[in-house]
């Protein structure tokens, strides 16, 4: 097996690090918040002082930042990978980022560097991860995102090459095009069955298996009306991913009316405070009551 290296050991980054080391492999380490990689070490993961030094020890590099800012200041900061020994490695980023700024982050990677690079957002949040069945979009060369396979097999059911780079990154636009839209409609039907006194716990259940059903269906009723022990994604996180939708929508010429009004409310449930929050949260902003009352419902 190549060495690995994996940086960004977050809410997903953990768990899949965590499968990659029960597949065997031997992963470096590096988090912003050292204190984050304590289990990845505990079951066999080296920990590296540097974004650099753990590049330099491996032969492909996974990346799982929030976003391009991150990106850009691990792979091409002080002691980021692009300084360390990288000529012929691959750089596999796991982030979700505007696909311009891809093309631009692998076009100078490989000019200063000589490593190559494959954008692969994943889907599938934390439950995802943590049981190896992530879905994951690439962006690259084929036989770079082939090189990538096995390590992404250890924590993903569906890899799927979209293009070239910056297609994976996209295609995870239009993924969280659905989700977001998703979430504020299922918030809308939340509130207006308890509006006109149904039990909205029963819905997923009396529309499952029909046209209606759907995963976030299933998985979101319960979380609006009995609330969470920790985010699957973040209001942050789907306000960013639309944003960079609707910044491809404007240089396509593309109208993206739905996606518009999903991040507005996001958006809105930022400014209340609720930004790192579950995006199920949303679901507050349409709850009946005095307005600047913020109490779960």
């Amino acid at each position: 097996m190549p060495s690995l290296a994996f940086l960004g050991l977050g809410l997903m980054g953990g768990p899949m690090t965590l499968n990659l080391l029960r597949a065997g492999h031997r992963v470096h380490v590096w988090n912003r918040s050292p204190d984050k990689l304590s289990a990845a070490v505990a079951a066999g993961a080296i920990a590296c002082a540097t974004p650099r030094a753990c590049a330099d020890a491996a032969d492909i590099v996974l990346m799982c930042l929030f976003d391009a800012t991150a990106v850009e200041t691990v792979v091409f900061g002080d002691h980021g990978i692009a300084g360390g020994e990288v000529r012929g490695k691959l750089l596999v980023d796991h982030a979700s980022l505007p696909p311009a700024a891809t093309r631009a982050f692998a076009a100078r990677l490989l000019a200063q560097a000589g490593m190559d690079w494959v954008d692969a957002p994943v889907s599938g949040g934390v439950s995802g991860a943590a049981v190896g069945t992530l879905a994951i979009m690439c962006g690259g060369a084929a036989d770079h995102v082939d090189r990538a396979r096995p390590a992404l097999a250890a924590y993903a059911s569906n890899v799927t090459h979209m293009g070239p780079i910056g297609a994976g990154q996209t295609t995870k636009l239009c993924n969280q095009m659905l989700v977001g839209t998703n979430i504020a409609t299922i918030a809308e039907v939340v509130r207006l069955a308890q509006a006109a006194g149904i039990d909205a716990a029963k819905i997923p259940g009396a529309l499952a298996g029909g046209y209606a059903d759907s995963r976030p269906l299933q998985v979101l009723v319960p979380r609006m009306l009995n609330g969470w022990d920790r985010p699957i994604a973040t209001a942050n996180t789907f306000l960013k991913d639309l944003d960079n939708a609707l910044a491809v929508a404007r240089d396509t010429g593309t109208p993206l009316p739905m996606s518009s009004v999903a991040a507005e409310l996001f958006r809105a449930a930022k400014a209340m405070g609720w930004g790192d929050d579950d995006g199920a949260k949303v679901v507050d902003l349409m709850r009946p009551g005095r307005v600047g009352d913020r109490d779960s419902g």
